[in-house]
């Protein structure tokens, strides 16, 4: 994997990506990206997608596809917006999300949320090293924000979005 190879991460059962890739294209294809690239990465029921397209724009497009027409997808279970990529690394990880979370607004709250894969980083020195940088009140319960970190081993994808601004199938089915 390769940091500017994606900015979308997807999951699925595992044995079901080739048919979740094809889901995910031929969604993509409909919102307007002629040439999405997907990977199946080395953890099972998990992909990778670059589009051209905005990630978190694609998230709420597929919500209202999905609303309308909820038969076009039968494998793919969530959909995660990135907006960036980096070596995974809790420094880096922490200066991009220090960067990322400058666009909260300052009287809004956040958390840190963390999903990690094949890593021996834990959970808790990703978030105290995120947190520390970044200067607004934490909600844990009900955050305005979420700084979402997700460790696919030697790589580790960044976003700063609302709490809704993840796709997950079993909330629209």
């Amino acid at each position: 994997m390769n940091p500017d190879r994606f900015n979308l991460i997807v999951t699925t059962l595992r044995g079901m990506e080739s048919l979740s890739a094809s889901e995910l294209v031929d969604i993509l294809n409909r919102m307007g990206d002629s040439s999405p690239k997907i990977e199946q990465t080395r953890i099972a029921g998990l992909l990778t997608a670059k589009t051209s397209l905005n990630p978190v724009e694609v998230v709420e497009k597929l919500k209202d596809i999905v609303e309308k027409e909820p038969w076009l997808l039968r494998s793919i279970q969530r959909v995660i917006p990135v907006e960036e990529v980096v070596e995974t690394n809790i420094q880096k990880i922490a200066e991009v999300a220090h960067r990322l979370a400058q666009s909260i607004p300052a009287d809004h709250t956040f958390r840190v949320t963390v999903e990690k894969r094949h890593t021996q980083l834990s959970s808790r020195e990703i978030i105290e090293a995120v947190a520390a940088k970044i200067d607004k009140k934490v909600n844990l319960e009900r955050p305005d924000w979420v700084v979402l970190v997700e460790v696919l081993g030697g790589l580790t994808g960044i976003s700063v979005i609302k709490p809704d601004q993840v796709f997950s199938a079993s909330k629209h089915s």
